[in-house]
């Protein structure tokens, strides 16, 4: 099972129509994935799931245990302000590292509206998944300029296709 999570918790985020489009991609090769959004935490996840209120929160403990059971990820992290979301820290923090991240696989894409493609937030974001013990793929995807390669909330741009389905490939294959 490939988890694909969302890493903003913005409503109608271009991160969830790209998950969607990886979603098909990975179906289309006959892998079983699920899209994690991070819509779905709970409003009040920072005060009631974190820290020393780790594992009383219910909702963000079935979240916690999809992440357990995944076998690989691919994160969908949009550039905000130089790096990527703060909400996706916090649900990393959130996380039992050792049964979610530690020892698992993943692949990144990276979304920004300018010209760099989120490659900052994936370089800060790497750092931040080695140090949880998470392989991640090399072959990472910046997609820059992502809402002028878009049509209807689905992606035209050929060179961007392409690259999702190569990068699908290599995380089977890792």
């Amino acid at each position: 099972m490939i988890t694909i999570v969302v890493g903003t918790n913005r409503k109608d985020s271009v991160s969830f129509k790209v998950a969607l489009h990886y979603a098909e991609v990975l179906k289309a090769k006959n892998i079983t994935n699920s899209i994690l959004n991070l819509r779905e935490l709970p409003e009040d996840y920072i005060i009631s799931a974190l820290y020393e209120n780790i594992g009383k929160n219910e909702q963000f403990n079935k979240i916690r245990d999809r992440m357990n059971k995944s076998e690989k990820f691919v994160f969908v992290v949009p550039e905000y302000n130089g790096s990527f979301p703060g909400i996706l820290k916090a649900f990393i923090d959130g996380l039992d590292r050792a049964k979610a991240l530690a020892d698992k696989k993943c692949a990144l894409v990276g979304l920004s509206a300018g010209d760099q493609g989120a490659g900052l937030a994936l370089s800060h974001f790497t750092d931040i998944l080695n140090y949880c013990g998470t392989n991640v793929l090399a072959y990472r995807l910046r997609l820059p300029k992502i809402g002028d390669s878009m049509t209807d909330s689905k992606i035209t741009n050929q060179l961007y296709v392409s690259k999702i389905h190569n990068q699908a490939q290599k995380l089977i294959e890792f």
